[in-house]
This record gives C-alpha cells, sequence and structure tokens, in this order.
C-alpha cells in the first residue's frame, strides 16, 4: 500500500456506534481474554453499555479525556482504537502523573496485516500526546504484541491482575 493510498484516521462520530460495537465484540463476543463475555447476558449486557458510554463520549461529555480513533466511513469502519487520560499520583516515569491507557484496539479480520492497526494507534498516540499524556499502558493480545513492541511499548515487569467489583 503505497503513502498516497493509506487510509486517513479520524475522530469518531456518533454515526460510527454500531461499527465500534461490531468491532470491539471481536474482542468482547468472541475473544478468549477474562473480559469477554461468557453468556448472551453478558454479551447484551457489554453492548448495551458501550452503545450508551460511547453515545456520551461521542457527544462530548467525556471532559476531553477521551479519544475514540477509526478509519474507514461510517458505514463500514475498517479500525479502531480508544485513549483515555488519567489523572495518576506521579512517578519517576511520569511526573506529571498524566498518563494514558489505549484500550479496544480492533482491526476488521478481513483488512488484517495492511498497516491499519499501526495507522489508528498512530492517530491514538497522537492525540494521547497532545493531550500532555507522559506514559502510555496498554493491554495486549499475542497477536497484537509485534506492533505495540514496534511502535516501543515494552513490558513494565508488572503483573496485571483484575478484581470485578460488582457487574456481570
Amino acid at each position: 500500500m503505497s503513502s498516497q493510498q493509506k487510509p486517513r484516521p479520524r475522530s469518531a462520530g456518533m454515526g460510527d456506534i454500531e461499527e465500534l460495537v461490531r468491532l470491539r465484540g471481536y474482542l468482547l463476543s468472541s475473544g478468549s481474554g477474562a473480559y469477554a463475555a461468557r453468556t448472551p447476558v453478558a454479551d447484551a449486557l457489554w453492548k448495551r453499555a458501550y452503545r450508551a458510554w460511547l453515545s456520551r463520549v461521542l457527544a462530548g461529555d467525556g471532559g476531553g479525556t477521551v479519544q475514540v480513533s477509526v478509519i474507514g466511513p461510517a458505514p463500514a469502519l475498517l479500525a479502531c482504537a480508544v485513549a483515555v487520560v488519567d489523572q495518576r499520583a506521579p512517578t519517576a516515569h511520569c511526573p506529571s502523573g498524566r498518563s494514558g491507557w489505549v484500550q479496544t484496539v480492533v482491526v476488521d479480520p478481513a483488512a488484517r496485516r495492511g498497516g491499519l492497526g499501526g495507522l489508528v494507534m498512530d492517530h491514538a498516540l497522537g492525540w494521547l500526546r497532545g493531550a500532555g499524556a507522559e506514559a502510555v499502558v496498554l493491554q495486549t493480545t499475542d497477536a497484537g504484541s509485534p506492533l505495540y513492541r514496534k511502535l516501543g511499548f515494552r513490558p513494565s515487569g508488572e503483573e496485571l491482575l483484575s478484581l470485578s467489583l460488582g457487574g456481570a
């Protein structure tokens, strides 16, 4: 794919919600991670909650702390990534405490291996830089790890643990 043919990432809009739910479904409806839905009820629950969350965030109710980057036209997205900035306690690695989190990086299976994951990640990381994030973390799968390593991500040496405090 030449540089002139590369699709341009953009910020998601309200018309992208159903496609964003579809793409996230590759992680949560059919994925194998601890976060994946295990029942039809759990699957319907995350979809309903994600639509509501996207509606708020894309309407500007995210307080400028969330960016949803996409590639493709509204009726048929090819890739997406969600970037979140939060304020954490300062560390030597992140003295301001302004930290970024990248999640829901998904490329439609029919469009994989064409560089779209890198393009949507570049868009998300550019937004995080502009939002003042000094460090970025993400959780990955074995399939996604090569892309993130190519972008400069390295293991933190910490084990990611999870605890559900309620809900599904």
